[in-house]
């Protein structure tokens, strides 16, 4: 393996490519999963299909504490160097899958269409690949696969998974996460920031409520709410670092029943997104300061709820190296394209808080394809083409990977 390291990335031959078979089975387990959704921390059949395929290849997979999800150990730890580990994100959402093909969700109401179901099939994938090489004698050291529920549900999985040991002698950790503006057979890179923080926020605004033909009488919670609405997100725009792209959308307003009533009670909820793990930090106590001082101009009560989502992914500059150049080894430099930092959250970013890591972006868009489609929706489908990309990408970095020693 040393004189594997000793190359250039673009010239190193490396084992473990897809036969036909695997590529088939793969394809044909992903679209099980497409069709069989499960939500978050319900993911049983999910985790019963992933058992019995590693068990199949002779690997002892175990279920994690929260009863759903697995990790899996291949190959020998020498007690010295610390596992690659290579995360999935295994629920789906509580969507309508509205596509018209043969594997589409039949569970109501319940879809993969945000690829969780592609990003365990890579993975499975590449753990049955790793186990064939290690029997061979190829695998240099242990691989950790690691199986994650919920990641859809704050403050996501990744935090229950890593209480429950999933972190235990790794030293690095790798994943994907699909991307229908990147086409089949491509990756997107970036170091540092690729995601957004996304935190939950409810208010709620009290007062004693009257006549609309009064309002100087009590306290126009309407009007408070709006001025919430409306002052709270331009007041953290001169309070925060432009540069941290703190930014407060709200989602949901209520307040009142009548036209001539004020109400005693107004709800906003809405996302707080954040591009850095500073400004993240920060977050809570400018939010609340921000709405309270509203408020109380207007003479209501605020209470304020924010939860804790997921801080942003960001990605070690070693570890994104590292999958640059698993990528370059299997596909060459032209397989990889730069991608820009989404506002959307991950809770991969929960494993960066113990350990350097990285995510790529795994292209799924149909090459000459120019229609707009995104995540989250119930029309989300992929070029399967992707599974094989992923594949290799993994069982690429396992073999490249040269961590720290302990």
């Amino acid at each position: 393996m040393n004189q594997l390291k000793s190359r250039e990335p673009d010239s190193v031959v490396l084992p473990g490519k897809l036969s036909t078979t695997l590529r088939a089975e793969l394809i044909a387990f992903r679209r099980d999963l497409h069709m069989h959704p499960e939500l978050g921390n319900q993911e049983f059949r999910t985790t019963a299909a992933l058992k019995a395929r590693l068990e199949a290849a002779g690997l002892a997979p175990k279920v994690l504490a929260t009863g759903t999800g697995l990790l899996c150990d291949i190959g020998t730890r020498d007690g010295l160097r610390p596992m690659l580990a290579i995360r999935a994100d295994i629920d789906a959402l509580p969507i309508p899958d509205v596509k018209t093909v043969s594997y589409r969700s039949t569970v109501p109401n319940r879809a993969h269409a945000c690829g969780h179901d592609v990003h365990t099939t890579t993975v499975l994938g590449a753990g049955l690949v790793l186990a064939e090489l290690d029997r061979q004698g190829l695998l240099p050291h242990a691989v950790r696969l690691i199986f994650q529920p919920a990641e859809e549900v704050l403050p996501g999985g990744a935090t229950d998974a890593i209480e429950s040991g999933v972190l235990d002698g790794v030293g690095r950790i790798i994943a994907v996460h699909c991307d229908p503006k990147v086409d089949a057979g491509r990756i997107g890179l970036r170091p540092g920031p690729i995601t957004s923080a996304c935190d939950r926020l409810e208010v709620t605004l009290d007062g004693p409520g009257g006549h609309t033909a009064r309002p100087h009488l009590t306290t126009d919670l309407v009007t408070a709410a709006a001025r919430v609405a409306v002052d709270v997100p331009a007041l953290l725009a001169r309070r925060v670092d432009a540069r941290s792209g703190l930014a407060v959308t709200w989602g949901r307003i209520e307040a009142g029943h009548a036209c001539n009533v004020i109400p005693q009670h107004a709800e906003l909820s809405g996302t707080v997104r954040c591009l850095d793990l500073p400004g993240w930090r920060d977050a809570p106590d400018l939010v609340h300061a921000a709405i309270d001082e509203i408020a109380a101009l207007h003479h209501a009560k605020s209470t304020v709820n924010y939860v804790r989502g997921v801080p942003p992914v960001v990605n070690d500059p070693v570890v994104t190296e590292l999958l640059r150049d698993a990528m370059t080894a299997r596909r060459g430099p032209y397989a990889i394209e730069d991608t820009e930092q989404s506002l959307g959250g991950e809770d991969f970013s929960w494993y960066l808080e113990h350990v350097p890591g990285a995510m790529a972006r795994l292209g799924v868009r149909v090459p000459g394809d120019t229609t707009r489609r995104d995540l989250h929706c119930g029309d989300f489908d992929v070029d399967e083409h992707a599974i094989e990309v992923g594949v290799e990408l993994f069982t690429a970095a396992a073999l490249l990977d040269a961590g720290p020693t302990r």
